[in-house]
């Protein structure tokens, strides 16, 4: 009997060493500067639901809403969603220097500007701050950020004009500032953008005057320009040596140009120049483009819709595709005269 009490009492004693060591162990993949550094976001936040797991009883690298690096065991990732956070983003964002992704996203009642202390994330690829109540100006501070690859700063309260100065992200290939109350001119620096697959969303601003020329030296994959206040014409958006599907809506503007004089590239696959004051014909060359989507309804468009083709205009597409211009005719609208 003794010596089975004996045995019981190493094995509790192996045990309670085994889980000592294991809790040290854990703890020690906290870096104790990034903990500090959390529970000052968590407290500027007004101590969120969200964030209830931000406790001294867990390792911080297996706390909600983040992610640490399994090398340097340093947070890389900083997400906070769908949540009820209130306030600006807290400034000690900034003093998490391993940080690659900050994402504030579907958050209502988050408000103010994006803070300055964000170029101190000097590894940072992905800015996502989309879907907030953020306001006042895009900073062109981001600029300085240069590992930046993804930039979505859609669905928010900014205003003002585009900084220039975001056309110097050397890495950048998706660029989203649609959804806010934007103003001024797209930047003619726009054009140094060098991703082979670009994506570039300003729609539902109140962007005026014409698209930059200079954008025919970006490979883009997407373009949306969409509901804005744009003159001109369209051509420098049509290169025709992308590597990449091109998908471009440039709908709800006040574009004129002659549809005809359009080089299309073979890569396109969405089309949607709907509500503009676009004029001449559809030329035949589109006839020979498998077009996914084509919406050229409420322009000033004339002559037959292009037969034959791979495309196939006259049957992939129905009449809503092409109502509501001057003159344009031939199936799916009624026949020529």
């Amino acid at each position: 009997m003794k010596k089975c009490y004996s045995q019981i009492l190493s094995l509790l004693s192996l045990s309670l060493l085994i889980f000592s060591l294991l809790s040290k162990r854990a703890e020690a993949y906290c870096n104790s500067h990034d903990k500090k550094v959390l529970f000052k976001i968590k407290e500027a936040l007004g101590n969120p639901y969200v964030l209830a797991s931000w406790t001294n009883d867990h390792d911080c690298c297996n706390w909600y809403c983040l992610e640490c690096d399994p090398n340097t065991h340093r947070v890389n990732n900083l997400y906070i969603t769908k949540s009820n956070i209130t306030g600006p983003i807290p400034a000690a964002v900034g003093d998490l220097p391993y940080l690659e992704i900050l994402e504030f996203h579907k958050n209502p009642n988050l408000t103010g500007g994006i803070p300055k202390e964000i170029t101190k994330l000097t590894r940072l690829r992905m800015l996502w701050l989309s879907w907030n109540n953020l306001t006042g100006p895009v900073p062109s501070f981001i600029s300085q950020l240069k590992n930046l690859e993804y930039v979505n700063l859609a669905f928010n309260q900014f205003t003002g004009p585009i900084p220039s100065e975001l056309s110097s992200l050397p890495k950048l290939g998706y660029l989203g500032l649609d959804r806010n109350k934007l103003t001024g001119q797209i930047p003619e620096s726009f054009g140094n953008f060098n991703s082979t697959d670009f994506g570039l969303f300003l729609s539902h601003n109140q962007l005026a005057g014409p698209i930059p020329r200079s954008l025919f030296n970006v490979k883009f994959a997407t373009i949306d320009f969409s509901r804005n206040h744009l003159v001109g014409d369209a051509y420098m958006l049509f290169r025709n040596n992308s590597l990449s599907d091109l998908s471009v809506d440039l709908s709800r503007n006040n574009l004129t140009y002659d549809f005809s004089k359009t080089d299309f590239p073979t890569r396109l696959i969405s089309l949607d120049v709907n509500h503009n004051k676009i004029f001449g014909s559809i030329p035949q060359q589109l006839a020979n483009i498998e077009l996914q989507f084509l919406n050229v309804s409420y322009n000033r468009l004339c002559g037959q819709i292009p037969t034959g083709g791979t495309g196939r205009l006259q049957s992939r597409f129905d009449e809503y595709s092409y109502f509501h211009n001057k003159c344009l005719c031939g199936a799916p609208l009624p026949a020529c005269k």
